[in-house]
């Protein structure tokens, strides 16, 4: 069995004002990658702010008190570097990536931007036009719809269940003020995290944390977030002019920083996790009947969800069904055998150590390792775990969760011809 080595060269260093600036480094390599994190993300919104995260990751590029968007991008490209952001569900991240001489100067836009971008009136007006044309290429790809479908009524009055992205009204209601004041409230020292991995210095980093983030008042909001409770739906949405039916199949599962969590990853990688998984080699290259299948988990801070994906024609929506159902119950009657659960562990942790080759994944999970467990593991802590999970571990996960009563589905396409009720999802 294959070994991870080691510990990890992790220094913290906590601002006056309560800002945490976490660095690693990494001295085979000549970039840095430095993030600026938002402890909140969409599920921190109201109904009518639903989207007003994404909206401001949008605005941050769009000019300073010192630079247009225009010369965030050539400053950038005159770096040779690379500047990016996302807005997730419970985070939002803004990054960049250069080689390490030039990360003062790359630090110096990045906290700019978060700073003080002016949110321009014209700016706001145009990027509400960039934003829908978004939303309309998600709405014109049938596998982002059937999963916002499905999400949305997994977790049915829940801000989870919205999309990250919001809708035409809130978009076209976003004002000036209103996202002035939703940044104000959640871009405060309470909910910042500075990470950084590469070609660098711990002390230089925090000076440059300082210099920028330092004079920040203490304090702040962080957000009040309600567990959610997930809805065994069953969603069938017509959609003719697709030439596929697409399918979301889901249950509840463990949050985040659960003890069973890795028995969930592994139940995971067995059952959809890659081209060796049991979906798709017995839905797949077995049967033919889908040429994308797979499954994911979602996990967040107190709750989570395992959903399996697949597109198939209409006339094998049914027995792609009885497929998936039949793999949840094998997985509830039969113990994995030795060499599959080694198999999927050695898959998990290949993937861990190749993810972390790189700078920016290397700055990402300081981020989501503070933010999610408030320490770091090492790579062997993270393997011992893996290790440690054993058959009967996943079979539990399997039958606390894939039971009938708490199975969501969503079916998105042309669907006449394929009712489904609650007797169809036995397992």
């Amino acid at each position: 069995m294959s070994q991870l080595s080691t510990s990890r060269d992790i220094a913290v260093t906590t601002l006056s004002n309560g800002i945490r600036v976490i660095t690693e480094p990494m001295p085979s390599v000549r970039s840095v990658a430095a993030g600026i994190w938002i402890g909140c993300g969409s599920r921190a919104e109201k109904p009518s702010e639903n989207g007003i995260s994404h909206f401001i990751e949008h605005m941050l590029f769009k000019g300073t008190a010192r630079r247009g968007a225009e010369d965030i991008a050539r400053e950038v490209d005159a770096l040779g570097g690379q500047l990016d952001a996302f807005t997730g569900r419970e985070l939002v991240g803004y990054t960049t990536k250069v080689l390490g001489t030039h990360l003062p100067e790359a630090f110096d836009i990045l906290a700019d931007m978060l700073l003080h971008s002016r949110f321009a009136e014209e700016d706001i007006e145009k990027e509400k036009g960039v934003i829908l044309e978004e939303l309309k290429m998600e709405m014109d790809s049938p596998e982002s719809l059937v999963h916002d479908l499905f999400v949305s009524n997994f977790w049915k009055r829940h801000p989870l269940g919205r999309p990250i992205i919001g809708n035409r009204r809130t978009i076209l209601g976003f004002e000036r003020e209103v996202l002035r004041e939703f940044h104000s409230r959640f871009y405060v020292p309470a909910n910042l995290t500075i990470t950084a991995a590469g070609d660098l210095r711990h002390d230089e980093v925090a000076a440059l944390a300082e210099r920028y983030f330092g004079k920040l008042e203490a304090g702040g909001k962080t957000p009040r977030l309600t567990a959610p409770h997930p809805q065994a739906a069953i969603t069938l949405k017509k959609k003719r002019s697709l030439q596929q039916v697409h399918l979301c199949l889901g249950a509840p599962c463990y949050p985040i920083n659960h003890p069973l969590r890795y028995a969930a990853y592994t139940l995971n990688v067995v059952l959809g996790g890659g081209m060796s998984s049991r979906l798709f080699q017995n839905i797949r290259e077995r049967q033919g009947l889908a040429y994308n299948i797979f499954s994911e988990l979602q996990l967040y801070h107190d709750s989570g969800c395992l959903a399996v994906y697949a597109g198939t024609s209409p006339a094998t929506v049914r027995p792609l069904l009885l497929g998936v159902l039949g793999e949840f119950r094998r997985l509830k009657n039969e113990l994995l055998s030795c060499e599959e659960l080694s198999h999927a562990k050695e898959h998990m942790k290949g993937s861990l150590l190749l993810s972390l080759e790189g700078t920016n994944s290397r700055m990402s999970n300081l981020a989501r390792q503070w933010l999610n467990f408030g320490r770091f593991y090492s790579l062997d802590e993270i393997a011992a775990g893996i290790d440690e999970v054993t058959a009967e571990q996943v079979q539990q996960a399997a039958r606390e969760f894939l039971q009938p009563d708490k199975l969501a589905l969503t079916l998105l396409g042309r669907i006449d011809s394929v009712p489904v009720t609650r007797d169809d999802l036995a397992c």
